[in-house]
């Protein structure tokens, strides 16, 4: 779902923070926007609700030109978690590159988790994105609150699915810049299998990762 435009050496990219509601996905954006270094990345753009922190969607962008001129701009959404915003989740998804999904560690929310990666399934689907292809990590966020799931219990469930799982606290600021590296790598090989951004523009996956995740000073 790459948008992209060989003749002005454009390429959009879009990564979407998918999860139920108050799993901490604006944290997250909060967090790499405050940790992650100013060069090369936009202001974060939140808006809150009363209900749920995000009504529509966050928006931190972030901008990268490669060796061979390829002007490349990713942008990083979040969805609302609440059900009722079912609509406004699919039409963040669409032309989705990449999806991280923010669980919430605690033990109370552990069904409300598995109905939102459901959802996820599903709203993909209706945009035409095949889960099973699209680049996708996994963050149990929250590890720093009491009564939690188990690492253990989150290995034991999620490993075999294959996708890269992470524990963090986006509150406290760890694992939040290591769940968005490996999306952004992942993201990376898929947009160079189709338009061989290493072949046609110098762009090494090291340097494109480097560059998107590169810490502010002191950080």
């Amino acid at each position: 779902m790459i948008e992209f435009d060989r003749e002005e050496k454009r390429m959009v990219l879009k990564l979407v923070f998918y999860g139920p509601a108050l799993s901490g996905k604006t944290t997250n954006l909060l967090r790499l926007h405050d940790l992650l270094a100013r060069e090369g990345r936009g202001e974060l753009m939140v808006l809150d609700t009363r209900d749920d922190r995000t009504i529509f969607f966050d928006l931190l962008p972030f901008f990268l030109v490669t060796p061979g001129g390829l002007k490349i701009k990713l942008k990083v959404y979040t969805v609302p978690g609440q059900v009722k915003h079912d609509a406004t989740r699919k039409a963040v998804l669409q032309r989705a590159d990449g999806v991280a999904f923010i669980a919430d560690s605690r033990l109370s929310e552990t069904a409300n988790n598995y109905s939102s990666f459901e959802n996820l399934e599903k709203n993909l689907a209706f945009v035409g994105i095949d889960i099973e292809t699209v680049p996708l990590v996994i963050q149990f966020n929250k590890r720093d609150l009491s009564e939690i799931v188990p690492e253990t219990d989150i290995e034991r469930l999620w490993r075999p699915t294959g996708i890269p799982v992470f524990m963090a606290s986006a509150l406290q600021g760890w694992g939040v810049v290591e769940t968005f590296g490996r999306l952004v790598e992942l993201t990376y090989d898929a947009v160079d299998r189709k338009w061989g951004l290493r072949e046609g523009y110098g762009l090494e996956r090291e340097e494109f990762v480097r560059r998107l995740t590169l810490r502010e000073q002191g950080r």
